[in-house]
């Protein structure tokens, strides 16, 4: 989705660890801009304006503008981004530059809303298999997510990615079957969890154990037959 954000950026000369440990004192982090035929630009920006656009409704779907200072004002989208695993404080990001009048392919969150009628009046369970779908479209159409009504939805039925409703330049790239959600029998689910505890109860010893006390048995046996023949 394309929103109304420029993030400044500064272009940088060095790089390596200390330069991005130097960055990141100074409240700016490493970055790269690449794509659609430019050559790519090394920079510094805010991580706190692109957490704010990474932790938005839309996310890494959003296109914004990079306003790189003395270079060029472009669209993008985060592609690629690094987190400190203990901090979790953003590290590094990549930017792709994005030609507005050329399709993407995007994964798109799908959200089933309501109560379906197979739970509240068959008993059955309401369960979400995929959250979201792979699709294709212009920049420009990109949608935030799509809220599909599951109400209506009876036992033993499934909402499928085909019947998630696409408008404009929206192409279906996941396949037609994926399912989304799903209301099955609870005491269906209840037996195949039961199924699956008996099989792992009647696992056999591993063969390895058995192995193992056979060797020991017969190292025993040779070294008493080597205790013979020195007496």
């Amino acid at each position: 989705m394309r929103k109304d954000i420029t993030i400044a950026a500064e272009t940088r000369a060095s790089r390596g660890k200390n330069e991005a440990r130097r960055q990141r004192v100074a409240a700016r982090i490493p970055a790269v801009v690449y794509g659609t035929g430019g050559d790519a630009v090394a920079v510094t920006v805010s991580p706190k304006e692109v957490n704010k656009i990474l932790h938005s409704a839309s996310g890494v779907n959003t296109i914004f503008n990079v306003d790189i200072a003395g270079v060029e004002n472009t669209p993008v989208m985060v592609v690629d981004w690094q987190h400190d695993p203990v901090k979790n404080n953003l590290l590094h990001i990549d930017m792709l530059r994005i030609d507005l009048s050329k399709r993407l392919h995007v994964r798109v969150p799908v959200h089933p809303l309501g109560d379906p009628k197979g739970v509240k009046q068959q008993g059955g369970l309401h369960e979400v298999i995929s959250r979201e779908i792979e699709i294709e479209c212009l920049p420009e159409e990109i949608p935030e997510k799509f809220d599909i009504d599951v109400t209506e939805m009876m036992l033993g039925q499934s909402l499928r990615a085909s019947q998630v409703p696409l408008s404009g330049s929206m192409k279906l790239i996941s396949s037609p079957e994926l399912v989304i959600s799903h209301v099955i029998n609870v005491r269906g689910a209840e037996e195949k969890v039961e199924e699956g505890a008996e099989v792992a109860a009647t696992v056999p010893e591993p063969e390895v154990v058995k192995k193992g006390k056979k060797e020991e048995e017969g190292g025993s046996e040779k070294s008493d037959k080597s205790d013979k023949k020195k007496k």
